[in-house]
């Protein structure tokens, strides 16, 4: 069993894999940045933001057919996407703690 740093580890890198997926995608990138409100120029500065990773993961999920996509092009298993998700601070449906 992996330890949880390598977890981690492994969930930023296909976090990253996503927003990269997002930000080259001309539709994508443009609703990405509605939903959540960041401007294209504050990506870089939200990106390093506790949830921000698991933001585009949920955003990725969120659409199959992105999901599937995103799958395909970057062969990551669709399985993996949440996984990564549940790894990534802010990312376990954990809403009843604050920050």
């Amino acid at each position: 069993m992996a330890n949880a740093a390598s977890m981690r580890e492994e969930a930023e890198s296909i976090a990253v894999k996503a927003l990269g997926f997002v930000a080259s995608d001309p539709e994508l990138l443009p609703r990405f940045l509605a939903i959540t409100g960041i401007e294209a120029h504050s990506i870089r500065k939200a990106a390093g933001e506790p949830g921000f990773l698991a933001g585009v993961l949920q955003f990725i999920l969120a659409h199959e057919p992105t999901l599937i996509r995103f799958a395909d092009e970057t062969g990551t298993p669709p399985a993996a996407v949440g996984k990564a998700l549940r790894a990534l601070p802010l990312g376990d449906d954990n809403h009843e703690h604050s920050i």
